[in-house]
């Protein structure tokens, strides 16, 4: 699976469509939302970053003003807040490559490789993360350790079909990592793809778009075209963000469905990030609909050792436990991707039939 979708055919699906505000987007992540610098203010302006960084939208000059006082100090903050070297990198790094003057990003790539700080990591994901930044500005050597423990885990598409989130989520990142967000192959075999189809057969069921939308993400890096139901789903799941005015407490809300549906649904050409931004404090809200999958898993186990691994047989069954609703979620899940039956074997987790003893065989 070499064939990347190049992104020249998505910049032509996008050229009649009507742009976001970036520049308003920047100013709600960089100062309506947090206090600039922390911890959460890094991660939500990191990601934000990373998509312009990664989608082609128009970035005008207003779009990265509002991080200028933060990029003059970066270098300074850095060195007292090593442990997020990581979210620093991002930043001064996408900042720069988004046309933000200056050459920071450098410095601090030689410096967090002289710390060696991403020896620090004990996640795999996470040192994946450093190599792809520290890379953007220095040669990195290849570590193919890590490259064979990915490969063991994303081939292994039993445990995609079983509910995870952490390992569909991390599945995905991989996927971003080894494709450098869809700038390079990442030359994924067929069991890779497998198991991306099953982690977004489980997101769909559980009717999670921020899942679902990084998967379809994932999959068009992958050069596989993620199902058309999926990213319908996940567009709708975009248009139904909001972004209002914060009414006390803290903005803990849908900010994540809000930037990976609507990266998502930029990249299978619908619209993105068109909602208008207030003044003031504001939140951004998400319902997500209902799903299916807890329903399903809770039928299927009270089924007991009556449960059979072809989807053929346990058809009916499954949907006369199920009320109208989740039903319907499940027969569009069916219906969207042609490896819901070898998913389903393995969901099922149906009994395995006892061998026979030796001493049965003797008789």
């Amino acid at each position: 699976m070499s064939n990347v979708i190049p992104l020249s055919s998505v910049r032509a699906r996008n050229s009649g469509r009507k742009h976001a505000d970036t520049a308003a987007i920047s100013r709600m992540f960089a100062v309506q939302r947090r206090r600039a610098g922390d911890v959460f203010w890094l991660k939500e302006n990191a990601e934000w970053l990373g998509i312009l960084a990664s989608a082609n939208m128009p970035v005008p000059p207003d779009a990265l003003v509002p991080y200028a006082s933060f990029y003059d100090r970066i270098e300074e903050t850095i060195r007292f807040f090593p442990q997020y070297y990581r979210f620093f990198l991002s930043l001064a790094l996408d900042l720069e490559d988004l046309g933000l003057p200056g050459d920071a990003g450098e410095r601090l790539v030689h410096w967090v490789a002289r710390m060696r700080l991403a020896d620090g990591e004990l996640s795999d994901l996470q040192r994946a993360e450093a190599q792809r930044l520290l890379a953007r500005r220095m040669s990195v050597p290849r570590d193919d350790a890590l490259q064979s423990r990915f490969r063991r885990f994303f081939t292994r598409s039993e445990t995609f079909a079983l509910p995870n989130k952490k390992a569909s989520y991390e599945l995905a990142h991989i996927v971003f990592y080894l494709s450098d967000y869809g700038q390079r192959a990442p030359q994924l075999p067929a069991t890779a793809i497998r198991s991306l189809n099953f982690a977004g057969i489980l997101a769909y069921l559980d009717q999670d778009m921020d899942l679902l939308a990084e998967i379809c993400a994932a999959l068009r890096f992958a050069g596989a075209a993620a199902p058309a139901l999926w990213e319908d789903a996940v567009q709708s799941a975009a248009r139904g963000c909001r972004i209002v005015p914060q009414q006390g407490g803290g903005p803990v809300d849908g900010y994540h469905a809000y930037l990976v549906t609507g990266w998502a649904a930029h990249m299978s050409g619908g619209a993105a990030f068109c909602q208008p931004v207030p003044q003031g404090a504001v939140a951004i809200r998400y319902t997500p609909p209902n799903g299916a999958l807890q329903a399903l898993s809770a039928a299927l186990f009270e089924m007991g050792e009556t449960r059979q691994a072809q989807w053929s047989l346990m058809r009916g069954r499954v949907m006369r436990a199920l009320d109208p609703e989740a039903q319907e979620i499940l027969t569009e899940a069916e219906a969207s991707c042609p490896q819901f039956e070898a998913f389903f074997a393995r969901f099922a987790r149906a009994p395995i039939p006892a061998m026979p003893s030796a001493v049965q065989l003797r008789r």
